[in-house]
């Protein structure tokens, strides 16, 4: 019951403060109806030719509460938009057949995902297999003859003794569910169902699917072609503790003929996202030394096509890269990376020398200011990309001869009679030793730097991860209800180079306390911020610190810790991802080290805690289970501190404001929190 008040109460102040008097005609604020409104472009496959991009078009439905992703296709030289896959079921991964004439697709119109193609010149479609699981990685042969495809390839469960045989017509109970695997749930998709994913091949004509690879293994992520189409490069650990080190795996050769594996490389840490070059002679990829930290830099790798003479490309640039895509000439790839919060495509020669070609894209998850995104190149060079910026999400935009043009405008009829936050950068440093910390404050519709605004302290997850001056639906929400919303990348952040990052390594939470309370300062020293109304939200790492935080301070009026970790040996030995967890972020066990877990656990200073705390954790999050936000709730209804617990029914860890409806409600319930416990300003 408290949650419904909670949503109820918020709505209502929303309502007022974002809605405006209706007899004034529409709000001209962002409000959580326009949430359902929002669109996004994803995935822009540009034609070979460089003409034409297929992108994939994601929107809400307000009838299912739920995304709509369809296929359009847009003109590079005139940004005329033709819809080509679109109503019931989702249509995504468009891929491009080598000579432009067809587009291959992944489509859920028949109820369950399939491989479809389209032939552009006549607009026919056909579904070229039955396939019982779904699809990815569509990779066309260079003849344009066949594509390939992992898929997952369902093996018998586990069995213990031999149960009673049913009669025939009985209603009995569910069977034994036997566990024996190392991974056998992940955030998102519950427990694993029993199998491998494997590499098949199928005719682009259609015909029955050829599974090439076999055995207790997964080959996951990007395939590449040979230019003589016998063979696939991909990326697998067949080590045979292969679950025990997901960070590490290899690159293979695979003969399409027989199914042939040759192993290309052998150095431990992943091997990944190959890219072989157009004439065939060298294979690009990215990885790193494994050396089980919490963070490396992820470096573009160039070798001999036999695996011979592999050699990082760029060391000169402390930045993670990643999707590497060969320039027409094979002198040069492209990749994508993040600095300074800010994600880029640049070309990279192969010397090393780094020339940024494209900025300000955005990433997949609106509702916060993630850096991300996507793009590809075609054979003139031209590179389509999602481009968006702090008042909009992600559009479809091409550059070509240092030229950038947008091609899409999904949003402007939607924020034409609104008026957002605006985003400026907040200079901080850090209080503990003067580090350049970057951040970022929205101010309100109406900003008046002469008044004086409650904040709300945002903080991002990850925690290898950064924000960066993109939209946010969520926190326009907050700044529309008349916050200054503050969000930073503190220490540990990506985007600012492997020694910023490793500031956290076996060390988090620290000193990342400091820098983002060192932003608040920064942010209250404007002049603008009222000191006495200060609150504080954040999601999984975000969450996790933001629990720490009111250990360490009262400064705040109230908190929303959301999908947070609290105790990281229960977190450990109950999340989706313990191995990677226990290896990189611990380098021991929890029986081994139980002092370090503790003390890095917000639990440890739940005794200190006098602030109102809200708990906010989806019901199937098994990247943080709901029983870490549960310890903190209990224990703060054993000491007495003001308390309450929101769940999202059915919300993964990362689905937490995955559904509009979800969404707003949860931005509701928060400002609903935060009201309660604000004081009116001076």
């Amino acid at each position: 019951m408290r949650t419904i008040l909670l949503a109820g109460a918020a709505l209502l102040s929303l309502s007022s403060a974002a809605l405006g008097n209706p007899a004034e005609g529409p709000s001209r604020r962002f409000e959580a109806k326009d949430l359902f409104a929002l669109e996004q472009a994803q995935d822009p496959q540009i034609r070979p030719d460089g003409l034409a991009v297929a992108y994939v078009r994601s929107s809400e439905d307000i009838m299912t509460d739920g995304a709509r992703r369809s296929i359009w296709l847009v003109d590079v030289n005139t940004g005329a938009q033709t819809p080509l896959v679109a109503g019931a079921g989702a249509a995504f991964e468009p891929r491009w057949s080598p000579d432009g004439g067809r587009l291959a697709y992944v489509s859920k119109a028949g109820g369950k995902p399939q491989l479809y193609v389209r032939w552009m010149a006549t607009g026919a479609t056909a579904s070229i297999a039955d396939l019982p699981q779904a699809p990815s990685n569509l990779t066309w042969s260079p003849d344009g003859r066949s594509i390939a495809f992992s898929m997952l390839t369902e093996d018998d469960p586990a069995k213990l003794g031999s149960p009673v045989a049913k009669p025939e017509g009985a209603k009995w109970a569910d069977p034994l569910v036997v566990i024996d695997a190392v991974t056998y749930r992940s955030d998102g998709e519950g427990y694993l169902k029993p199998g491998f994913s494997h590499i098949y091949v199928v005719s682009a004509d259609g015909g029955a699917p050829r599974q090439l690879t076999f055995g207790a293994f997964n080959e996951r992520g990007e395939l590449s072609w040979t230019p003589d189409g016998k063979s696939l490069i991909l990326s697998a650990n067949r080590t045979k503790d292969w679950a025990l080190q997901p960070e590490d795996s290899d690159l293979f050769q695979l003969s399409v003929a027989d199914g042939a594996l040759t192993q290309l490389t052998h150095r431990f840490g992943p091997n990944r996202e190959p890219q072989v070059s157009p004439k065939g002679d060298k294979i690009a990829y990215t990885g790193f030394d494994e050396r089980h930290r919490g963070y490396e830099n992820v470096k573009l790798y160039v070798m001999d096509r036999d695996g011979a003479h592999a050699h990082p490309v760029t060391d000169g640039l402390d930045r993670s890269v990643e999707s590497p895509r060969w320039a027409a000439d094979g002198k040069s790839l492209f990749v994508l990376y993040v600095d300074h919060g800010v994600s880029k495509v640049a070309r990279v020669t192969l010397d090393g020398h780094v020339q940024d070609l494209a900025a300000g894209m955005s990433g997949a998850e609106p509702d916060r200011p993630y850096t991300g995104g996507e793009y590809s190149v075609a054979a003139n060079g031209a590179i389509a990309f999602t481009q968006g910026g702090p008042l909009e999400p992600g559009d479809v935009a091409v550059v070509k001869g240092g030229v950038v043009r947008r091609l899409t405008h999904l949003d402007d009829d939607l924020f034409m009679g609104k008026t957002l936050g605006q985003v400026s950068p907040l200079k901080v440093s850090s209080s503990f030793d003067g580090k350049p910390i970057d951040a970022w404050t929205i101010t309100p519709p109406d900003f008046d730097p002469a008044k004086k605004y409650p904040l709300i302290l945002e903080i991002h997850g990850g925690p290898y991860a950064s924000y960066g001056p993109v939209f946010a639906s969520e926190l326009q929400l907050y700044a529309a209800a008349g916050y200054v919303v503050l969000y930073a990348n503190p220490r540990g952040s990506t985007s600012y180079g492997f020694d910023f990052a490793d500031q956290i390594n076996y060390n988090y939470p620290s000193h990342d306390y400091d820098d983002l309370m060192s932003a608040v300062d920064a942010a209250v020293a404007k002049g603008f911020v009222d000191p006495n109304n200060l609150f504080v939200t954040g999601g999984s790492g975000g969450g996790l610190l933001t629990a720490w935080i009111v250990g360490e301070t009262g400064r705040f009026k109230a908190a929303v810790s959301q999908k947070p970790v609290i105790n990281w040996t229960s977190e450990v030995l109950t999340v989706d991802m313990y191995v990677d967890q226990a290896q990189n972020w611990f380098g021991k066990n929890p029986w081994e080290d139980q002092a370090n877990y503790w003390r890095r656990s917000p639990l440890s200073l739940v005794g200190k805690v006098t602030t109102p705390t809200l708990l906010m954790v989806g019901s199937e999050d098994r990247r943080t289970p709901s029983s870490e936000a549960e310890q903190f709730y209990q224990a703060l209804k054993l000491r007495g501190v003001p308390t309450a617990m929101v769940r999202v029914p059915g919300a993964s860890h990362h689905g937490l404001a995955e559904r509009p409806s979800q969404e707003a409600a949860e931005a509701s319930a928060i400002l609903a929190w935060f009201e309660r416990y604000r004081t009116p300003a001076p």
